[in-house]
């Protein structure tokens, strides 16, 4: 019987969300409500329903913006998990993301270096790093992400793209705007159906 594969989910929770301050926001972007729940709230919903083992990573305090951007996030993320079988890394203002999504990537990492999630034509998240990136992941600095990391694999037939029937992976809250257009498909119930089709 083959052993459960059991990468670590990396909600990324750090960053300062600049640009929905920016568009009219009087809270940080994801504790904006969503319905009954704030937009991390949701995330961690879909994560906790995965089953996987995750860790958030939140503000570190009055540090210089550079510290909370994504690639400090990560690093510190798998700092922190450092004996996890692998990371999925998921910003955590992507409230739409579905807990199979996260469970696909989670199982096709067994196999691959890197996956990176489509949709369509579209990425997403999470994407997934196996154990081989650690020391990679641990060296991010500022804003840039794991980009470099998955381009690398790539140019060495090491990352998967993953096709999901999941729009959620690719619909992020960076303003205003996308909340409400959020909040829109949620009351239209297009997800739930979505979520429905999908188990067809």
């Amino acid at each position: 019987m083959l052993q459960a594969f059991n990468p670590t989910v990396l909600v990324l929770a750090a960053g300062h969300g600049r640009r929905f301050a920016q568009s009219g926001g009087s809270t940080h972007k994801l504790e904006a409500m969503l319905g009954d729940a704030t937009v991390l709230e949701r995330v961690l919903r879909s994560v906790i329903a995965s089953g996987l083992p995750y860790h958030v990573v939140r503000p570190v305090g009055a540090v210089s913006p550079e510290m909370d951007g994504m690639g400090h996030s990560i690093a510190r993320g798998v700092a922190a998990t450092a004996d996890a079988e692998g990371w999925l890394v998921l910003p955590g203002d992507l409230p739409l993301v579905r807990p199979q999504s996260l469970m696909a990537v989670a199982q096709s990492l067994a196999s691959h270096a890197v996956v990176v999630p489509q949709c369509g034509d579209q990425q997403g998240h999470p994407v997934g790093f196996d154990r081989t990136c650690r020391e990679a992941l641990l060296q991010l600095e500022g804003d840039t992400g794991a980009g470099a990391i998955v381009r690398s694999h790539r140019q060495a037939g090491t990352a998967h793209s993953l096709q999901l029937n999941d729009p959620g992976i690719a619909i992020d809250i960076d303003t205003c705007e996308d909340l409400a257009r959020v909040q829109a498909l949620l009351v239209s119930g297009y997800f739930a159906q979505e979520a429905s089709d999908g188990k067809r």
